[in-house]
């Protein structure tokens, strides 16, 4: 059997390096029948020179939030495009997680340690948690039949919420961006993409229990970890799902907020694009349908990457005065500025 998976883990691994990846790490394939052409593309759009390189770094040298000057600067940026390279930096000075992670009592790496003891028990590591699905499974019938397995110690460090959390992530991991290069099969990069996204989803579940986990984190954290380091990504998580001006409220357990957002949308897509609003509303389908994903995901559905992380630059950027989530308008407003050549 341990031959076997060596072989199995062998072929995977030779198959994944074997793949060609876009500038942004998304898998390409000549074949378009497939289901990765949809993601991967061929970017052409004009780069900063190196003066208006030099030029950002010293504005993110010396960024101040409350700067009516430093944030039209960064939006004059964003309309150019901000180079990948810098983009983590500038995630960072928009969302100002230094200063949560300084004002918080939460220690992450404290909350790994504490995390690892109920996988040890479980027979589970943070490295494979996609192949313990059936483990999990299994684990968290017994419990819930109050039948615990054989294996078990009799003095558990788990309990039925932390298996079935467990189990939650492991299954939204899989489903994560399948064709990036960071988590993609059983390379060791995917492996520890994989790991590093299982411990910043239950680690955050752990600093915040109200809102918990719930599906389309996955999606955010991933997007996070692409662009910054692991614990950064954790506290940038915790500043988008918290902040008023972004996600919060958004994943709570009532959906008032999504509801409300996608009203908001409604009316403004029925302004701008009245005809095939109509046309929506007459074949009955609802909104909230195709909003809701896009809102609990930010958008990382759509097909053109550089697209995407536009938006994610323009949300950081751009907060609510009433409060209210900026997706639902000012987004799409502010993408419109954009040069056509970086919107493909």
């Amino acid at each position: 059997m341990g031959r076997r998976r060596s072989s199995t883990f062998s072929i995977k691994r030779r198959a994944t390096e074997g793949l060609v990846f876009d500038e942004f790490g998304f898998a390409q394939t000549k074949r378009k029948d497939q289901k990765l052409q949809h993601r991967c593309h061929d970017y052409s759009y004009p780069q900063l020179n190196a003066r208006r390189v030099k030029e950002l770094c010293e504005l993110l040298s010396y960024w101040n939030g409350s700067s009516f000057i430093c944030r039209s600067q960064i939006e004059r940026f964003m309309r150019m495009g901000i180079p990948p390279a810098l983009r983590g930096r500038v995630w960072k000075c928009l969302l100002n997680i230094d200063k949560l992670r300084e004002s918080s009592a939460f220690n992450y790496q404290k909350c790994l340690d504490e995390i690892r003891g109920p996988l040890v028990d479980l027979g589970v590591s943070e490295y494979g948690i996609i192949s313990a699905i059936a483990t999990l499974n299994d684990t968290e019938n017994d419990l819930g039949s109050n039948q615990l397995p054989s294996r078990c110690p009799p003095d558990l460090a788990y309990s039925s919420a932390d298996v079935t959390i467990f189990r939650q992530i492991a299954l939204d991991l899989q489903r994560s961006f399948p064709t990036h290069r960071t988590l993609m099969g059983e390379s060791p990069e995917a492996i520890e993409g994989q790991a590093k996204l299982f411990r910043v989803l239950i680690a955050y579940a752990k600093y915040n229990p109200k809102i918990g986990y719930s599906q389309g984190m996955s999606y955010i954290a991933a997007v996070l970890l692409m662009h910054l380091s692991e614990e950064e990504a954790f506290w940038a998580l915790g500043v988008l799902l918290e902040k008023p001006k972004y996600l919060s409220e958004l994943f709570d357990l009532s959906g008032e907020k999504i509801q409300h957002q996608a009203m908001v949308f409604h009316q403004f897509f029925k302004h701008r694009k009245p005809q095939l609003s109509k046309h929506i509303e007459d074949v009955r389908v609802s909104s909230i349908h195709f909003v809701m994903p896009w809102f609990l995901t930010l958008f990382t559905s759509l097909p053109c990457w550089d697209s995407v992380l536009a938006i994610w630059d323009l949300i950081m950027l751009h907060e609510s005065g009433d409060g209210s989530c900026p997706m639902s308008c000012s987004g799409s407003h502010k993408l419109r500025a954009r040069p056509p050549t970086y919107i493909i």
